[in-house]
């Protein structure tokens, strides 16, 4: 492994993670609106949800590359959640106020590692970015939760019109720390599009899993950013 200068990090279920949760926020909005719903509910329902999701991420993941298509995949998953729930009047506004919710800091918080494992990779001399599959929010979002402070470039989807696992975005995001691809490390949760991407392109990938498991490729992921250290020459 070449010496490392630069590491950039993937965003969802790698830095951040939604807050309460995405079930809770969907009660907190649908009771704004005057639907009183159990949480139970809602979180029962959400198998099907993530499943709209994966099923049109399969079919087309370019959708991460544009604003608007990005924002209707969110709305149309939210839609359909609200259709499951028997809610048909102004479903379509409340969808759109659930997206927009997640566009606020106050929906998100960092995992509790990763501000001390910016810090000690700073201090350890490494430029710190993002590449991220994400709407135009993200650098706003990244600065409300305090994590601007650690971050050179921030490398969103929407905001570039290129998406992981296109070779593309990761070297845009080297040329923009002005440090070749050989001496980067990218970090992020998703096989395909983190560590496929990365390595495309003489990355080094690390995937990370929050919850411990295993893909089905068998890459070995880390648990918590505190691993870094130990991988990081």
């Amino acid at each position: 492994m070449a010496r490392t200068r630069a590491v950039f990090f993937d965003v969802g279920n790698t830095l951040l993670f939604p807050y309460p949760s995405v079930s809770e926020v969907c009660r907190q909005v649908l009771q704004r609106h005057g639907h009183v719903h159990d949480l139970g509910a809602i979180e029962d329902i959400m198998p099907l949800v993530d499943a709209y999701y994966e099923d049109r991420y399969r079919a087309d993941d370019t959708f991460w590359t544009n604003e608007e298509e990005t924002s209707g995949v969110w709305v149309g998953m939210y839609s359909l959640m609200l259709d499951r729930l028997g809610i048909d009047e102004n479903a379509a506004t409340i969808a759109r106020e659930v997206y927009d919710e997640f566009g606020s800091a106050a929906r998100w918080r960092a995992y509790d590692d990763v501000a001390p494992a910016f810090e000690r990779l700073r201090e350890r001399g490494f430029i710190l970015g993002i590449i991220s599959n994400w709407d135009t929010r993200l650098a706003t979002l990244l600065s409300g939760l305090g994590l601007s402070e650690y971050l050179g470039p921030v490398v969103s989807s929407a905001a570039e019109g290129l998406h992981k696992p296109d070779p593309r975005v990761f070297e845009l995001a080297c040329d923009r720390v002005g440090v070749p691809p050989g001496e980067c490390v990218h970090v992020g949760d998703h096989y395909y599009a983190d560590v496929l991407g990365a390595r495309a392109v003489g990355m080094t990938p690390v995937l990370i899993s929050r919850r411990g498991e295993c893909p089905p490729e068998g890459e070995r992921p880390i648990v918590t950013l505190d691993e870094l250290d130990a991988l990081i020459p």
